[in-house]
């Protein structure tokens, strides 16, 4: 009875280390398969990440950039820029100078001549550009008669009428019951506007155009021609222009309220040490050490329009274009677009079902005591 209670003893003990080992394996790796499991969603989560590592292969999500791409390239897409300036500022000239071709107003017309209108008056010429297999349908507004006058009260109406009507038309697209599958948008993207390089502070027409006009479309001021000074008056010169914009609450893009991150407000704020930018614009190319470059010849030398030395208009462009063009397009219908649309509905819904003829008082929209809130 002892030797085989002995056995007894001697056997059991074993068997039941060996099924604890196990039973702790099994343990270990259920947590393990539970700390690397891919997350799921439960009843009370209703939005989960699961990034690459957690995929059980390849999905194929990234080819929706270019599946973007290329229907972006089979239809051109739109790019509205309007120039506001007073006559021989060369607004044309920059932008020849800023899409490398001849889309300006004057040089689509061989025999143009510039006579001084007594009116301001809008005229626009539209282009398709490709380039590498992209299309882009640009639309140049050119505003002639502009600040010209020896009064210029009030010459700026024109100019907020012609970008509400704008507004209007896209509205009127959007609210038909079978509408345009993608409506022709001629809203104005981006508004330029030439500053004359006098060294001096702001003219009583520059504050009160870009107060206005910087409420309903984005804005960006240049010192046109600024080559007449040198790097020291210049310098002077956007000191104060920035300070009379900030005295004057002007907002000029890109606007603070607009950075999305930390990124966007790294990059903006480079911009907005910028502004205004100095600007030179020609469609002259001239040998410089061996090299063809855009540059206008004075007996001092050659001043290379895309050298940052020489002017910012390398800063312009790579703003209007190759980062920002799409940013200026989402802030024209998420912001100015989208606060006009609010406007028009609010005024449609006092006045009834349909939109109030359009009407405009002093270069903005006319309101009664109904709508003084808006």
């Amino acid at each position: 009875m002892r030797e085989d209670t002995a056995q007894d003893l001697d056997l059991e003990p074993p068997v039941q280390m060996e099924e604890e080992v196990i039973e702790g394996r099994e343990v270990e790796e259920r947590r393990g398969e539970i700390e690397h499991s891919p997350p799921c969603l439960g009843e009370s989560d209703t939005q989960g990440i699961i990034k690459g590592r957690d995929l059980f292969g390849y999905v194929g999500i990234e080819a929706v950039l270019d599946q973007m791409r290329r229907k972006t390239m089979k239809a051109a897409f739109e790019f509205n820029i309007m120039v506001v300036g007073q006559s021989g500022l060369g607004k044309s000239t920059l932008v020849n100078t800023l899409f490398k071709s001849k889309v300006s107003r004057k040089s689509c017309n061989p025999n143009h001549e510039e006579k001084i209108s007594k009116t301001v008056h809008l005229q626009s010429v539209s282009h398709i550009i490709e380039e590498k297999g992209v299309k882009m349908k640009l639309t140049v507004i050119d505003t002639p008669g502009f600040g010209d006058q020896i009064n210029n009260e009030n010459c700026w109406e024109p100019i907020v009428k012609y970008v509400n009507e704008q507004y209007e038309k896209y509205l009127k697209e959007e609210l038909n019951v079978n509408r345009k599958r993608r409506i022709p948008d001629s809203r104005v993207h981006c508004c330029v506007y030439f500053l004359p390089a006098t060294g001096h502070w702001l003219r009583p027409i520059d504050v009160e155009f870009m107060r206005r006009i910087g409420k309903i479309v984005s804005i960006v001021p240049v010192i046109a021609k600024a080559d007449t000074l040198t790097l020291e008056e210049r310098l002077e010169f956007k000191q104060r222009i920035r300070q009379d914009l900030q005295a004057n609450g002007i907002r000029v893009y890109p606007q603070r309220e607009y950075d999305e991150d930390a990124e966007d407000r790294i990059l903006n704020d480079k911009i907005r040490e910028n502004i205004p930018f100095a600007v030179v614009g020609t469609d002259k190319e001239h040998q410089v050490n061996g090299n063809k470059v855009l540059g206008r010849k004075t007996k001092w030398g050659i001043i290379e329009v895309e050298n940052v030395a020489h002017c910012e208009f390398a800063h312009l462009r790579d703003l209007l274009i190759r980062s920002h063009l799409q940013d200026l397009k989402d802030v024209t219908h998420d912001i100015h677009y989208e606060s006009y649309r609010v406007q028009r509905l609010n005024e449609s819904n006092a006045n009834g079902l349909a939109l109030s003829p359009l009407t405009f008082e002093n270069g903005t929209l006319e309101k009664n005591d109904a709508e003084s809130h808006l």
